[in-house]
């Protein structure tokens, strides 16, 4: 399908173009629903030459004309990295009914594995979650720095980090978000963002910018150490990062990793793991490190786990990790005070 750009120019967009017909099809007239969101609900489905894939179908409330959002699949169709799901394609009618359709995730979101409410959902090795924190992180980077225009999220959670069948982290719901001008930000008085992830200085900017990103993932680098949620419960809600600031002032590192480790872990690592959290969730957004930074921390702490003296493209190969998956599945500096709860 052909579209003119911003620019005045035609471009094709590679992505598939399903009518709705087809995705009653695809999906057996929407069976079986694997999530829902604030755009839409997910559907599993598989195409005809037995291809897995996820139907966003987005709902109807939205706001989005047909230009806005053939311009989104556009930009879309133009992002490709390891770390980022991938879009097979997309559905336009006639009645203004609108879908994604993305490559499928079987491992789930990460959510399912930190916060173990999944029997089915294998607990995570301390090594295993430095790799994923580091993929996250690359898919992050990617859209920040190598997006023409760059993308910021807006809403980055463990919701919308899926696992492959080996556990390889890929960066989900990314195409819903925002494209920004170089040195330019998105303003909206819209609610963005999650609670618990958000951005502190959005409740008073409401502007959003990649730093917006940073804080979100430093909300994550603390879950995939404490396996706490960002907010946790009790007499009196208490934000994450104000959780392990009193944890490590009365006591040490293991009062803070998640007990079902179980002490296999490297201590070293985890400190060094929420120094960089501590940094990413500074209250003031130019405090804040930028993604190429958080990566290059976390090759470091995967580093130290393995003992080598360099990671190569933050994995090993898909043969060796798969092997690892299957081993493993059948053996079975503080921070500062966190924003308030509004």
């Amino acid at each position: 399908m052909d579209l003119v750009d911003s620019e005045g120019n035609i471009v094709h967009i590679d992505s598939q173009n399903f009518s709705y017909k087809d995705l009653q099809k695809i999906t057996n007239n929407f069976e079986q629903k694997i999530g829902k969101g604030g755009f839409g609900t997910v559907y599993r489905g598989q195409l005809y030459n037995g291809e897995q894939v996820a139907v966003k179908l987005l709902d109807n409330s939205s706001q989005q004309g047909t230009k806005e959002f053939l311009a989104e699949v556009l930009q879309l169709s133009r992002v490709h990295h390891k770390n980022l799901v991938a879009l097979v394609g997309y559905c336009k009618d006639e009645l203004g009914r609108m879908a994604l359709v993305y490559e499928y995730m079987p491992g789930g979101s990460l959510h399912t594995y930190i916060t173990g409410k999944d029997r089915n959902a294998r607990f995570l090795s301390w090594e295993e979650r430095l790799r994923i924190l580091l993929e996250a992180a690359q898919g992050l980077l990617y859209l920040h720095r190598e997006c023409n225009p760059p993308i910021i999220h807006r809403d980055v959670k463990t919701e919308n980090i899926l696992l492959n069948h080996i556990l390889e982290a890929k960066i989900a719901d990314f195409g819903l978000s925002k494209a920004f001008q170089e040195n330019c930000t998105h303003i909206t008085t819209n609610v963005a963002g999650t609670l618990g992830y958000l951005d502190p200085e959005y409740h008073y900017s409401y502007q959003l910018t990649e730093k917006s990103d940073v804080y979100s993932f430093g909300v994550i680098l603390l879950e995939m150490v404490t396996s706490k949620p960002p907010i946790i419960d009790g007499r009196d809600k208490i934000h994450l990062t104000r959780w392990v600031h009193q944890k490590l002032t009365k006591g040490s590192m293991d009062d803070v990793v998640d007990k079902r480790l179980l002490g296999r872990y490297d201590v070293n690592s985890s400190w060094k793991v929420v120094e960089l959290a501590k940094n990413c969730c500074a209250e003031a957004s130019a405090q804040r490190p930028v993604m190429s930074h958080v990566v290059s921390e976390l090759r470091e702490c995967l580093e130290l786990v393995l003992g080598n003296s360099r990671v190569i493209d933050s994995v090993r190969s898909s043969s060796s990790r798969r092997i690892a998956f299957e081993v493993a599945k059948n053996a079975e500096s503080l921070l500062p005070d966190g924003p308030s709860i509004r």
